[in-house]
């Protein structure tokens, strides 16, 4: 039975689409089962991240009453995809997503979420369709004041929430330490991934990043991540790791996360 994972941040531009995309990848690379669904279905974009441009049968037509989700799944690469229509507007009722991505989870081990940008009924589906979230921000204020309200609207309907995944690192003293970003908002952070203009070119060649870089620091970071949301090892070779022996906020929380879900 797959665990649903929702992928979620209220802001635009933080790179979710591509970390649902590379997530879905490393976790394929583990071994696993793999659905990776675009819910955001007011500016749906995870299907041209695989070159899934206008599809006969989508997401929206699913949530129409229009067609089986069975017949809206795309297999690509060593994971499906279930796109969402970017150029037909029809009209559908998000609140049944849960019941649909529910009539499909013992076909795999995990299902990915990529969640709309805003605090409308498109998000809140996903909240309710999904087993726990992640949150994907940024290191800037307006970014976490968004964050922040998002983690309030998942405790309030008691949803468990994973972590946070900060994105677009660019490691200056400007932007906000992980160790605040944590404090801020009360939930641990998971993954610190840094800038790098190869997740623009990812989407040029419809690949993931992780296919695309695959030795980078930020595909390791996102290996590491899925490795332990699925219970797997990954280690890697680091300099950072010889010359600084105090282990980093993300990796503690991720071992941490790791003995409480699989020891």
């Amino acid at each position: 039975m797959a665990k649903t994972v929702g992928i979620v941040s209220l802001k635009g531009g933080v790179g979710k689409t591509s970390i649902v995309s590379s997530l879905g990848d490393a976790l394929s690379n583990f071994g696993k089962k793999v659905l990776i669904v675009d819910a955001n279905f007011s500016a749906p974009n995870l299907g041209m991240h695989f070159n899934i441009i206008d599809p006969e049968i989508t997401l929206h037509h699913v949530l129409s009453r229009r067609a089986n989700i069975k017949d809206s799944i795309h297999r690509v690469k060593n994971m499906d995809v279930i796109p969402s229509s970017m150029f037909q507007k029809i009209p559908i009722s998000p609140m049944m997503l849960k019941d649909k991505i529910g009539s499909i989870k013992r076909k795999y081990d995990f299902i990915l979420l990529d969640s709309a940008p805003s605090v409308e009924e498109d998000t809140l589906s996903v909240i309710n369709a999904s087993d726990s979230l992640i949150f994907v921000t940024t290191p800037d204020y307006p970014t976490i004041s968004s964050t922040l309200k998002s983690v309030k609207i998942a405790k309030e309907k008691g949803i468990t929430i994973d972590g946070i995944i900060i994105n677009k690192v660019l490691n200056k003293d400007f932007e906000i330490s992980p160790e605040s970003i944590q404090e801020t908002t009360g939930v641990p952070v998971l993954a610190v991934i840094p800038y790098n203009i190869h997740f623009i070119r990812s989407v040029s060649e419809f690949v993931p990043y992780t296919t695309l870089k695959p030795k980078s620091e930020g595909s390791a970071e996102i290996k590491k991540l899925a490795a332990t949301l699925s219970g797997e090892k990954y280690k890697t070779f680091s300099w950072k790791n010889i010359f600084f022996l105090t282990p980093r906020i993300e990796e503690i929380n991720r071992d941490m996360f790791y003995e409480r879900v699989f020891q």
